[in-house]
């Protein structure tokens, strides 16, 4: 079996692991449906779920993107300042423990009923991650191969891009590859206090209707972004870390 197609013979197996619980203990489909209407259900409404799908998407890139853009320089300033991590890092902590189910509608007051609540909600969700995975990548550099650098002559810039961002990249891209798929979700939570488009409209209205074919189809749909984006984001990894020992075959081989 090529290592390529496990997941997909893994959904083969957990459909007709359902299928076969529903039939053996007799689950009345107002509860959980048959996965054969699930999937006639996706066929039929995939252009719905498709144009519905780009609202949710938009939300889910600009949260992301927002994330990486102000997440790693903030982790950067608190990696490299002791008073700034005494200052900053127990509010991020705090922040992380506030509902954002709780504050979105208070975005949706002060902003509307556009994409930016749903941006802001996807971005308080991917935010945390990204920053403590650049702080732990920033500080798990050897001080000692710092020194060596700057006994060699290494001015500051240089070792930023040489020794640190190098040593660290694997642990941004471990924080962006999980705040990717935290931000579907933070938009699908934004779509779900106010909007009139998204998945999360259509999850909305599919649980008003009892319509469970439905919303399990929207899930999968949301699924599928999620697995994707994080695929992209993988992807632009082994691309800018070729020489990572995470991304070469022998070694993932050797270890197997």
């Amino acid at each position: 079996m090529h290592p390529a197609t496990r997941p997909f013979w893994l959904i083969l197996i957990l459909l007709v692991l359902w299928d076969i619980a529903i039939r053996v203990f007799k689950i009345p489909p107002y509860l959980i449906p048959p996965p054969l209407a699930v999937v006639k259900q996706l066929f039929t409404e995939w252009p719905m779920l498709l144009r519905e799908m780009m609202p949710t998407l938009w939300a889910t890139l600009g949260g992301f993107a927002a994330s990486a853009i102000i997440g790693v320089p903030i982790a950067m300033w608190i990696a490299y300042s002791r008073l700034v991590e005494s200052f900053v890092y127990p509010l991020l902590v705090f922040s992380q423990s506030v509902p954002k189910v709780a504050i979105a509608p208070l975005f949706v007051v002060w902003f509307g009923f556009g994409i930016v609540p749903k941006v802001i909600a996807a971005f308080l969700l991917g935010f945390f991650p990204v920053v403590v995975s650049t702080v732990q990548g920033f500080k798990s550099v050897e001080p000692d191969v710092i020194d060596l650098a700057r006994s060699m002559g290494a001015n500051g810039f240089k070792i930023f891009l040489k020794f640190r961002l190098p040593h660290a990249l694997p642990a941004i891209f471990s924080g962006l590859k999980v705040s990717v798929t935290l931000a579907v979700v933070g938009a699908v939570v934004g779509e779900f206090v106010g909007s009139n488009s998204g998945i999360g409209f259509v999850l909305q209205r599919a649980t008003g209707t009892f319509d469970l074919p439905l919303m399990f189809a929207a899930l999968v749909v949301l699924s599928m972004m999620g697995v994707v984006l994080f695929l992209i984001v993988e992807l632009v990894e082994r691309w800018l870390m070729p020489w990572h020992a995470s991304q070469r075959h022998d070694v993932l081989q050797a270890t197997t």
